[in-house]
C-alpha cells in the first residue's frame, strides 16, 4: 500500500498536502492508542490475575508500575537520541511489533514472575514510541498548529485507555478458552488449537493475546504508508544543517528553561497520581459499588475513558485557538484545570453511590486530562529539531521514572497496609492471610474482609488525587517564562 504525498508544501505550512499530515497524524494515533491499550491493559485485569496468582495489591502496584517503568524510563533516551540521527519510521514500526508480541505473550505466563518479566519485554517495545512520533510531528506540522497535533496525538491515551477496558473486560469475562481454541480452528489455525489445553485457559489470558497481536498488523501499516520528512523542515534555517547537538548540552540547555522545568514537573506528578488511580479503578468499582468484571471495565472505559479524551483534545486546541490574545493560555489551562478536578475526584471517590459518584469523576476526568497535550507541545516548542526526541525523551523519563514508576506500588501498598490496619481495628481478629481462605471464615468474617479490603482502597484513591493540585500549580507558575523560554509561539 502506498500514499503519495506532495511534499512542495512551504514549511510554514508543514510537509506534505493537508490531507497527507492528517494521515500520518491518524497513523501515529493508532499507534498511541494500541500503545495504551497494551499498557493499560493491566490495570484492567488486576481482580482476575491477583486472584489466579493470589498476590496482594502492593504485588499488582510492582505488576503495574516498576515492571512498566524501568527499562521504559532507561531505553527512552538512548532511543530518543538513535532517532535525531537515524529513520523514525523504522524506529517506530520494530517497537510497535516487539510490544504487541510481549503482550500477547502475557497470556500464556505460568507464574507470577513469568508475567513480570513479559511486562518488562511490553516497556522495551514501547520506549520506542512517543520520541520519534513527536519528532516526526514536529517536522510534519508549524508551530501554528502544533498544539493541536500534540493533542490529537495525546487522544491516544484516553482512547487507548478506554478499548482496553472495554475489550479487555468483555473478553476476561465473556470468552472461554474452548471457544477461542475452536475459533482457531475454524480459520485454519489448527496446530495452535492443538498445542494447548484450552479448556483451562482463563478469561485475562484470552485477553491478552487477542488485544495484543493485532498490533502486529499496525506496525507494518506504518512501515508502508508513513514516508520520512526531511529533518527539520518546519525549522527553515535548521533544515539543511549537519550540526549535532551533544546530550549533555541538551540537558543543559532544558534544565535553564523554568517552564520546561516546572512542565515536566507537573506532568510528573499528574502521571504519578494518574497511573495510581488508573491501576485501581477498576478494583475500585468492584470492590466499593460492587460491579461485575465486565460493567465495571466498561464504566471506567466508555464513560471515564471518553472524558479524558474530551479534556486530552481540548487542551490543545483552545490553546491554538486563543494563541493570539492568550499566548501562555498553554500553561495556565491546564494549570486551573488541575486545580479544579482535585475536589471532584474526592467527591467522587468518597461517595458510596455509584449515581451520585459518576458525575464528578467524569467532570474530573476531563479536566486533569488538559496536562497532556501541552506537555508534549512545550516538551517539543523549548528545543529545535536537533533535540526534539531527546527533549520529549528527557520528559517521558521523569514522568515514568518518578510517576509511573512510583505511583502504581505506593498506592498499592497504601491500600495494602490500610486495610490491614482497618481489620486489626475491628474485634474480628482477622488479619489478610485469614482473609485469603473464605471457606474457613464465617459469614461476619468474610463480610468484614471484604469491606476492609474496599475502604483501604477507597481510601487510598482519595489521598492520592489530592496531588493533582500540586501539579496544578506547577503549571501555573510556568507561564511566569513561556514567552522567553519557546523558540516559536
Amino acid at each position: 500500500m502506498t500514499v503519495t504525498t506532495n511534499t512542495a508544501a512551504s514549511p510554514s505550512d508543514g510537509y506534505g498536502t493537508k490531507t497527507y499530515r492528517s494521515y500520518v497524524l491518524g497513523s501515529l494515533l493508532l499507534v498511541y492508542i494500541f500503545n495504551f491499550i497494551d499498557r493499560s491493559i493491566i490495570n484492567i485485569l488486576t481482580e482476575p490475575i491477583k486472584l489466579a496468582f493470589e498476590v496482594e495489591d502492593w504485588q499488582m502496584g510492582l505488576l503495574g508500575g516498576p515492571a512498566f517503568a524501568f527499562m521504559y524510563t532507561f531505553l527512552g533516551i538512548p532511543i530518543a537520541r538513535l532517532a535525531e540521527r537515524y529513520h523514525r519510521v523504522w524506529i517506530i514500526t520494530i517497537s510497535v511489533a516487539f510490544w504487541s508480541l510481549m503482550t500477547a505473550l502475557c497470556g500464556v505466563a505460568g507464574s507470577f514472575l513469568m508475567l513480570f518479566l513479559f511486562r518488562v519485554g511490553v516497556s522495551v517495545g514501547e520506549a520506542g514510541c512517543t520520541p520519534p512520533s513527536q519528532s516526526l510531528m514536529a517536522d510534519y506540522y508549524s508551530p501554528k498548529t502544533r498544539s493541536t497535533a500534540a493533542s490529537v496525538y495525546a487522544l491516544g491515551v484516553p482512547i487507548g485507555t478506554m478499548l482496553a477496558a472495554i475489550f479487555g473486560g468483555t473478553i476476561a469475562e465473556q470468552l472461554t478458552g474452548p471457544a477461542f481454541g475452536s475459533f482457531l480452528g475454524n480459520i485454519g489455525l489448527g496446530a495452535l488449537e492443538r498445542a494447548f489445553d484450552w479448556q483451562n485457559v482463563e478469561g485475562w489470558r484470552l485477553a491478552f493475546i487477542v488485544i495484543g497481536l493485532p498490533g502486529i498488523l499496525v506496525a507494518l501499516l506504518v512501515k508502508l504508508t508513513v514516508k520520512e520528512p526531511p529533518r527539520g523542515y518546519t525549522d527553515p534555517s535548521l533544515a539543511n544543517s549537519t550540526e549535532r547537538v551533544s546530550f549533555l548540552s541538551t540537558l543543559k540547555l532544558l534544565m535553564a528553561k523554568p517552564t520546561y522545568v516546572h512542565i515536566v514537573a507537573g506532568a510528573t506528578v499528574t502521571v504519578f497520581a494518574n497511573y495510581a488511580l488508573n491501576q485501581f479503578t477498576v478494583s475500585f468499582f468492584r470492590r466499593t459499588h460492587d460491579l461485575s468484571q465486565q460493567n465495571a471495565s466498561l464504566l471506567f472505559g466508555i464513560i471515564l475513558g471518553g472524558m479524558a479524551a474530551i479534556g486530552v483534545f481540548s487542551s490543545g486546541y483552545l490553546a491554538d485557538k486563543l494563541r493570539e490574545r492568550h499566548p501562555t493560555g498553554l500553561t495556565w489551562i491546564p494549570g486551573l484545570a488541575l486545580i479544579i478536578s482535585t475536589p471532584l475526584y474526592v467527591i467522587g471517590f468518597v461517595t458510596n453511590n455509584i449515581w451520585i459518584a459518576i458525575p464528578p469523576l467524569m467532570a474530573a476526568a476531563a479536566l486533569h486530562y488538559f496536562y497532556l497535550g501541552p506537555m508534549y507541545a512545550i516538551a517539543g516548542g523549548v528545543v529545535d529539531s536537533r533535540s526534539r526526541a531527546t527533549s520529549v525523551a528527557l520528559s517521558l523519563f521523569a514522568m515514568n521514572l518518578l510517576g509511573y514508576g512510583l505511583g502504581p506500588p505506593l498506592i498499592g501498598t497504601l491500600s495494602t497496609w490500610l486495610n490491614t490496619r482497618f481489620l486489626s481495628g475491628g474485634d474480628t481478629g482477622l488479619t489478610l492471610d485469614a482473609c485469603r481462605d473464605p471457606a474457613l471464615l464465617t459469614d461476619a468474617q468474610v463480610a468484614a474482609c471484604s469491606t476492609a479490603n474496599a475502604d483501604g482502597l477507597q481510601w487510598s484513591m482519595v489521598i492520592f488525587s489530592c496531588a493533582y493540585a500540586w501539579a496544578g500549580l506547577h503549571y501555573v507558575l510556568a507561564r511566569r517564562h513561556f514567552k522567553k523560554d519557546m523558540i516559536s509561539l
